[in-house]
């Protein structure tokens, strides 16, 4: 897989598929994205190749296209990613996730599920996978995420998975993972913010809820918006009503964030994104 932008110019879909063809490579799937309103070209290809090749050579060996073009580039092993989803005590993102990761279509493997309370161990336990209790105060926080730290190291996780863990991270942390962590949030950012979100989507008298994954910055609920999803309510629906139907846009818009990074899907241009679906 390979990834990349730079500025457009003439050549450059040439200049990478006369690379590939060269080294033997067959093109699977390829995307590209014209960014006329910044001048910026975006691409992904997916291909293989008959003999093994190792990415560090075929990075070495790019580099002279990317300097012709300025590129900013990637390519990605063939490797599953490692998932570490973080859960407080709403299990419905979580029991998304396990069901589309048992069922070979969420992208990559969830390794360990991390949490502040012991509400879903037995969720996280009857599909085979480690539960670690991880208590957040005020007073103990720094220490949580050092715990946190040597979590992600100890199981090797390429992606943290904020499926409803209600504990902010500090802006040291959010630095440190930033690319390679995300979070749902229960609306469209940045409404209802704050505790019972679809109580105050009530009081509102809201037509449309629904959810936002995006990565996560030390700007809460700020990151580069990754996927969004909707559902059209009346005056009927009460908060339990709404409530029910915001999980359900959570655990949606999660879970494709989640696989479309996996899959490589999702290029970081600033403040926005650009999702190659």
């Amino acid at each position: 897989m390979l990834t990349l932008h730079c500025p457009q110019a003439a050549g450059i879909v040439q200049a990478v598929t006369v690379f590939l063809y060269e080294r033997g490579c067959n093109i699977e799937e390829h995307h590209q994205f014209d960014d006329a309103y910044n001048d910026v070209f975006h691409l992904r290809t997916s291909f293989t190749a008959d003999d093994e090749i190792a990415v560090a050579a075929l990075e070495r060996e790019f580099q002279e296209v990317a300097d012709r073009f300025g590129m900013e580039f990637a390519f990605h092993a063939p490797r599953r990613t490692r998932i570490l989803v973080m859960v407080s005590k709403a299990a419905h993102c979580l029991n998304d996730l396990l069901f589309r990761w048992r069922g070979g279509t969420l992208g990559g493997d969830i390794v360990a599920v991390v949490s502040n309370h012991e509400d879903l161990r037995s969720m996280a336990e009857a599909t085979g996978l480690p539960y670690h209790v991880v208590p957040v105060t005020n007073d103990t926080k720094p220490e949580a995420e050092d715990r946190l730290r040597e979590l992600i190291e100890e199981y090797d996780a390429d992606l943290v998975v904020l499926a409803r863990y209600m504990q902010v991270l500090s802006d040291e942390l959010a630095q440190e993972l930033f690319g390679r962590a995300i979070n749902i949030h229960h609306s469209f950012l940045p409404g209802f913010k704050g505790g019972r979100p679809y109580q105050q989507a009530y009081e509102r008298g809201v037509k449309l809820i629904g959810a936002t994954a995006h990565y996560v910055t030390a700007d809460l609920d700020e990151g580069p918006i990754i996927e969004q999803e909707i559902l059209r309510v009346n005056h009927a629906a009460d908060p339990r009503t709404l409530a029910t139907l915001g999980q359900d846009a959570e655990a949606l818009a999660l879970s494709r964030a989640v696989r479309w990074h996996c899959e490589h899907r999702i290029l970081i241009r600033g403040r926005r994104t650009v999702v190659f679906t």
